[in-house]
């Protein structure tokens, strides 16, 4: 049987920092524990376009149009009536 081993105790903790992309280069935005010469995986996330600040105002109205919102209402009201469980006896 043939194991393989590492030594993890030179693996850096992961970390999520933002950067931004400018002349072709990601210039990071926060605080990177890398080594010279380190070599890591990218996961690219785009944030919403203008600032991450604004999400709520840029995201408004997202489900127009996919969701009948009197449906979902009307839908959620009558969940509310029914009895999942046997009344409290005092």
């Amino acid at each position: 049987m043939v194991q393989f081993t590492r030594d993890w105790s030179s693996v850096a903790e992961t970390s999520i920092i933002r950067a931004r992309f400018a002349n072709g280069v990601l210039e990071p935005l926060g605080d990177v524990r890398l080594r010279e010469g380190d070599e890591v995986v990218l996961t690219i996330e785009p944030l919403l376009s203008g600032s991450a600040d604004n999400w709520l105002e840029e995201t408004a109205g997202g489900w127009r149009e996919l969701v009948d919102s009197e449906e979902l209402k009307q839908r959620i009201e009558q969940s509310r009536l029914v009895v999942t469980r046997p009344e409290p006896r005092f």
